[in-house]
Order: C-alpha cells, then sequence, then structure tokens
C-alpha cells in the first residue's frame, strides 16, 4: 500500500479527511460522511509503514525512532495533488494518522457561500476579526478568503502564524510571511510577541488558545494592526465570555473594556448537509456598534443575540439556517438539527 496513491485518490474524491487508523479499514471523509474502502482492516504494520512513508514524503528524519513523538503535527505538499495537514499519533500502541486535504487553489467566497459582509471585513485597517466554530467547520478556508482578498486589493505585509501551515499564499499586492509553529517558531506567543517588530499590517494567529496570546493579540490590536484568528466556540455572546473567562477574575474588568475597544467582528460558522449531498456554511455575523461595546463592558453579553437580530448587516445562526432552508438549499430535519433553539426553529420551518 502506498501513500502517495492513497493521497491522489482522496484528491480525486475531494475527501476532507483520510483515516489511517490500525484495526479499521482505510476511510475517507466526503462531503462530512465517513467513507470507508472495502478489503481487509490496517494491521499494525501497514499503518508503520504508511505513516514512516508521511514521514519520507514530508521530509521529518526519524532514523532514531525515540525522536518520535507520540503526536505530530505538521503539513506537506505534494505536487500536481495539494497539501495535506497531518496529525500522527498512536492508539493502542499503533501508529494511526489523520490528514486533511488542502487543496493548492485558494477557494473563492463565492463558490463555497461565504457572504459578503464577511468579506467585507477584509476592508478593516485595523482590530481583531474572530472566526469561530466547532473543528472541521471551515474556519481555515474562510481566514485563506479573508487573507486573499487583502492580498489582491491592497499592499502591506501580511503574517500568518499557524499549527500548522494550511493554505499556501502567493506574494501578490502583499508581502506574505507565513510561519509555522515548531517549524519557524517555538509557539504562538514566541511568535506573536515577535511580530511586533516586524512591521505587520495584517496578522493571522491560527488560534488563540490562552490568556497569554489573548493579551499579546489584543495588543497588537491595539497599535493599530489587524487581527485575525479563531476560537472554537458557538455563538458571538459565548466567543466573548471564553476570552474575558480564561483571565483572572482580577483583570476581567479592564479586559472587558480593552475587549470593547479592540473588537471588530465575530463571526461563528457551521457546515450543514445540503439537499444535493455537499456541505453548506451557515454564518452567525456580529459587528460592532454601541450597543455591543455597552454590553461587553457591562457584563451583559446575554443581551447581545438580541442586538444581532434586530440590527442590520447582522444575522443570526438560526436567521441563516432557516433562509438556507427557505431557499431549498438543506431540508427540515438538518435546519432543526443544526440550529441553536431546536424548538424554535421546528417552529419556523412549519410555518415557512
Amino acid at each position: 500500500m502506498q501513500i502517495i496513491e492513497i493521497l491522489k485518490e482522496a484528491a480525486s474524491l475531494n475527501a476532507s479527511d483520510i483515516f489511517i487508523i490500525t484495526g479499521a479499514n482505510l476511510g475517507f471523509k466526503v462531503n462530512g460522511q465517513l467513507v470507508q474502502k472495502e478489503g481487509d482492516f490496517l494491521k499494525p504494520d501497514t499503518t508503520k509503514d504508511l505513516v514512516y512513508q508521511i514521514f519520507d514524503v514530508a521530509g521529518i528524519d526519524v532514523s532514531d525512532t525515540r525522536d518520535v513523538r507520540k503526536e505530530l503535527d505538521f503539513s506537506f505538499s505534494i505536487a500536481g495533488v495539494g497539501r495535506f495537514r497531518a496529525n500522527i499519533y498512536r492508539q493502542r500502541g499503533s501508529f494511526s494518522a489523520v490528514l486533511r486535504f488542502v487543496p493548492f487553489e485558494l477557494p473563492k467566497a463565492d463558490d463555497i457561500g461565504i457572504p459578503e459582509q464577511v468579506i467585507d471585513l477584509a476592508e478593516s485597517k485595523n482590530g481583531i476579526v474572530l472566526i469561530t466554530g466547532a473543528a472541521g467547520n471551515g474556519k481555515s478556508t474562510t481566514l485563506a478568503c479573508l487573507i486573499d482578498h487583502i492580498n489582491s486589493t491592497r499592499s502591506g505585509h501580511i503574517i500568518t502564524i499557524e499549527d500548522p501551515i494550511e493554505f499556501l499564499h502567493r506574494h501578490k499586492k502583499c508581502i506574505i510571511s507565513q510561519r509555522e509553529i515548531n517549524i519557524d517558531t517555538n509557539s504562538y506567543l514566541d511568535a506573536l510577541r515577535a511580530v511586533l517588530r516586524q512591521s505587520p499590517d495584517v496578522i493571522l494567529l491560527g488560534e488563540m488558545r490562552d490568556y497569554e496570546t489573548i493579551n499579546v493579540a489584543m495588543t497588537a490590536a491595539e497599535t493599530g494592526q489587524l487581527v485575525f484568528s479563531t476560537l472554537h466556540t458557538l455563538g458571538a455572546a459565548n466567543t466573548i465570555d471564553r476570552i474575558i473567562d480564561v483571565f483572572p477574575t482580577s483583570q476581567q474588568h479592564q479586559i472587558r473594556i480593552q475587549l470593547s475597544m479592540v473588537l471588530k467582528a465575530v463571526i461563528s460558522q457551521q457546515l450543514l448537509p445540503s439537499v444535493d449531498g455537499k456541505l453548506v456554511p451557515a454564518f452567525e455575523i456580529m459587528t460592532m456598534n454601541s450597543a455591543i461595546r455597552t454590553m461587553i463592558r457591562e457584563e451583559k453579553t446575554h443581551q447581545i443575540d438580541a442586538v444581532i437580530q434586530a440590527s442590520q448587516g447582522m444575522e443570526t445562526m438560526d436567521n441563516s439556517i432557516v433562509n438556507m432552508y427557505r431557499k431549498g438549499i438543506i431540508t427540515a430535519e438538518t435546519a432543526i438539527e443544526f440550529a441553536y433553539n431546536p424548538e424554535l426553529m421546528e417552529k419556523r420551518v412549519k410555518l415557512s
């Protein structure tokens, strides 16, 4: 079994993920559904051989097996096929791997359903824009589209800090520096501290993981940079609460004030199965206004959903979902399953 052939098959299927797991069939995730190849289960020797082929293709020296960590993240490219984000790990003592397929060509925002209000955030000059949602819901793709829009429409220095690098960006109107954790820098925090001395105009931070990283990111936004990042949260109010809660209680009042000043927008997204078997994105869009800034400062984030509902240019997740249902893009069952408020969604689809 050759890893190159497996990767080519994944690309031909337009699979998002590849599963090489001992004791299971070779698996591909296509349009959100797991598809397992027929044949014998993968044996420990087979998965180990495939993992070592991945190391070889990626140029990772594992001649000393003691250097192979029990979990390892990295990315690599196959000419004419695409890029792959790999996570190598052990399960029940055997090697296993999950690879995410990332096409070389950046997707067009219109083609994949990213609304114009989201892409317009690329016109911001400073502040923090957060793209949130569960893992595997297209946050990296949305960020890549935003960075590409900036790269195509204005000049400047864009610095990305990723773990690992997914989409590769060409220099267009901007100069782009793409840094990868464990290869180009030791950590998000180290890279973010250094980035302020690298004359950035736009910073893409792959993930805001802890309060130190969040703190430095807010400082960067305060000094005039535009910062894009992600959080594994659902909904604008939850995202704001999550950021504030990572700080010690004694600092939370100051952080609320600081966040209310630097936050530009929170975009939450989910990928939903469409009626034709594809995955389509639904978006909650919250952009900052005076009412939301006041709610953040005064610990009234529970009221933010009502402001989103009532404000022009913003949209709640459930409104986005019900509009997709009314256009015939998704089924009523899907709308109810992915809604933040399933009971209310059930009533809304019946009235549609």
